[in-house]
């Protein structure tokens, strides 16, 4: 790619495409004009094609649905649009460069969509035009702190109280709600009811009911628990819930069904892979690594699914668009399988529990604790981030420290605190708290760059309870305009 086209952003291609200014008429590949009768609807939603519903005519056949566009050709693939179901409606396919004139992409069904090289219609004036474009700065994300020009007003050591405070309260809210999935777990088992039947418009009778620490000693409520924790953590913003609906479907009552005979993980990896619909695309496939490892989980499958009558997912509901190939379900639901097999016969959770319990050196703590939660990559998901197409290099970790990191602020130490205060041990929690308020974490997001940026901090970025707090700060103040309820606003707008 030259240097032009690799400053060019994928944002100006839809201003591009928006104002149709091509040198000379879009042609296939093989010399057909192709007339933009109507260029869609910019679909600026979380995952499908960039234009919905757009009209063209190539050769004498008008063709109604989706355009996608990318910077490379070979972003359909990377970007999993050849296995996402949300792409079977693209007609066009428009790329900036196509380094191997390659003309057709495919979709999941293996449909051909013609694919054409922008860059071929575009004028080197224009190309100049867009890449300047892109050297604009950014407007607002709208994540910056609305104070921070008079944040010099406000002493750095009362923005840390208050973000100490947010982050603990922040810890406080999620163990509550933590608590409060504990109490449904046990009425569900008590009940013998199940999910989804119960949601979070309870019956009277759960809400009448007077739970005591004893109800709590159940083992397959606290694996269910953090089963659930674990999955909606590996998810992401975009397969958060995707990811918590499955754990909850494909639940510990199956899960512990499932005999382990030394191939436990790959067991647990068919039940996640087949229960959440991502393998719907295995047919017609053409990599023999995929072809094995599908014919290997179906395998598995059919000896268990006997075992399952929960519901099923449509692969439709995945969100891969805008992901890092990384963070693709399949690559987090592969780490997931690991964790689950960690949880049911690994005791993870009494692990844990020693852990926390026994160190006393936060350091060594923190250490011991991302040891249990990294997940090295392994089998063919080492490989493979999508069906049917191998990587062009190895992955070293499916969970790795900072997503590990995550788990344990958000997930386990909110669940173990609840753990030890229902089991008496009062000194333990105190420990725990102690210990948020200490942790430090090995990478940040750019909610929170943005935000200490805009509160002029430094590397106290890194201290969990602070991005926690600024995580707090942002949603229930400076994204709501509510600046005058805000600490920090009340001071320096005033």
């Amino acid at each position: 790619m030259n240097d032009k086209n690799s400053k060019i952003l994928e944002s100006s291609l839809y201003d591009l495409w928006k104002k149709q200014g091509y040198k000379h008429p879009l042609k296939t590949c093989s010399g057909e004009e192709i007339t933009i009768l109507d260029a869609g609807v910019h679909n600026d939603e979380v995952g499908g094609p960039d234009f919905k519903n757009a009209r063209i005519r190539i050769g004498n056949f008008t063709y109604v649905g989706d355009i996608e566009i990318d910077k490379n050709y070979s972003d359909w693939k990377t970007h999993g649009h050849n296995i996402d179901g949300k792409y079977t409606r693209v007609i066009l396919h428009a790329a900036l460069t196509n380094k191997s004139n390659y003309s057709y992409v495919y979709t999941r069904d293996g449909r051909k969509i013609p694919s054409i090289c922008l860059s071929d219609f575009i004028e080197e004036k224009d190309k100049e035009s867009l890449a300047n474009n892109s050297d604009e700065p950014k407007q607002d994300s709208g994540s910056n702190v609305k104070c921070s020009s008079l944040i010099k007003n406000y002493s750095a050591e009362e923005r840390d109280k208050y973000l100490r405070k947010l982050g603990n309260d922040r810890f406080e809210k999620k163990c509550k709600k933590i608590y409060a999935r504990l109490k449904e777990l046990q009425f569900v088992r008590e009940m013998n009811l199940k999910e989804p039947v119960i949601s979070y418009e309870l019956t009277s009778q759960f809400h009448d009911k007077k739970f005591n620490n004893s109800d709590f000693t159940s083992r397959e409520i606290w694996q269910q628990l953090l089963y659930e924790q674990i999955f909606e953590a590996l998810g992401y913003s975009k397969n958060k819930s995707q990811m918590l609906h499955l754990s909850r479907a494909a639940n510990i009552n199956f899960i512990s069904k499932i005999e382990n005979d030394g191939v436990i993980t790959e067991k647990y990896e068919a039940a996640l892979f087949f229960i959440s619909g991502l393998m719907n695309g295995g047919v017609n496939l053409t990599e023999p690594l995929s072809q094995k490892y599908f014919d290997k989980i179906s395998i598995h499958w059919n000896s268990i699914n006997s075992l399952y009558d929960g519901k099923y997912f449509d692969n439709d509901s995945w969100h891969f668009f805008r992901l890092r190939p990384q963070n693709f379900p399949t690559i987090r639901i592969a780490g997931g399988a690991r964790l689950l097999a960690g949880i049911m016969h690994k005791n993870l959770i009494n692990s844990v529990a020693k852990r926390i319990s026994e160190i006393h050196n936060f350091e060594v703590l923190a250490k011991s604790l991302r040891s249990v939660f990294i997940v090295k990559a392994d089998g063919f998901w080492k490989n493979h981030f999508v069906l049917n197409q191998k990587s062009n290099s190895d992955m070293k970790y499916f969970v790795g420290a900072g997503r590990a990191d995550e788990i344990i602020v958000n997930v386990v130490l909110p669940v173990f605190a609840v753990y030890f205060e229902i089991f008496g041990k009062k000194e333990t929690v105190k420990k725990i708290v102690k210990f948020y308020n200490e942790y430090e974490e090995k990478s940040d997001n750019q909610l929170t760059i943005e935000v200490a940026q805009s509160l002029n901090m430094g590397e106290q970025i890194h201290y969990a309870v602070l991005t926690q707090g600024m995580i707090e700060l942002f949603r229930n103040y400076c994204s709501r305009n509510l600046c005058l309820e805000c600490e920090i606003g009340k001071l320096v707008f005033n």
